[in-house]
């Protein structure tokens, strides 16, 4: 899963990360642009020594060239962090975004709710924390089943904490 608790389950300080799924590694993604390249050159060789060849090879050049700068722009945006602490007194959540600057949320425990949108929201089964005045979002990039899990852990952990 793409979150996981960074404390044991019992602690009374329980810190929880999230990250968007990454599954292309720096091998796959070599792999894929050389494979690419390697299948758009193959209906070249039948026009090796012709001019023809000089017309096709731009086009060719250019769909790998499109091809790594939309591989390499989803990896950039899928660089988010979000890291929620829980403690008796303050449940803290900060969110990394892909361009570096962060967003920061604070409530006290006691009054935090923990609340999933079936419906109604961006996703299915969406996730958010409410307190202090604000409710927002946590783990939107996650899968449906993910969600639900997140929010049954985020409950009982919330719960743990606010009443130890």
């Amino acid at each position: 899963m793409p979150y996981h608790w960074t404390t044991p389950p019992r602690e009374a300080s329980q810190v929880l990360q999230l990250w968007p799924h990454n599954s292309l590694s720096a091998e796959g993604f070599a792999a894929m642009i050389l494979g690419f390249f390697l299948f758009a050159s193959v209906p070249l060789y039948s026009v090796i020594g012709t001019a023809v060849l000089w017309g096709l090879l731009p086009f060719m050049l250019a769909a790998t060239a499109a091809l790594y700068y939309a591989l390499r722009r989803n990896q950039r945006d899928r660089r988010i962090l979000e890291v929620l602490t829980v403690t008796p007194e303050v449940t803290h959540l900060t969110r990394t975004n892909p361009k570096g600057d962060t967003q920061d949320w604070e409530s006290n425990t006691y009054w935090v709710k923990v609340a999933c949108h079936e419906a109604g929201g961006p996703v299915p089964y969406y996730v958010t924390l409410k307190g202090n005045g604000r409710e927002v979002e946590i783990g939107a990039f996650l899968s449906e089943e993910e969600r639900r899990s997140l929010f049954n852990d985020l409950t009982d952990a919330v719960r743990r904490a606010a009443n130890p």
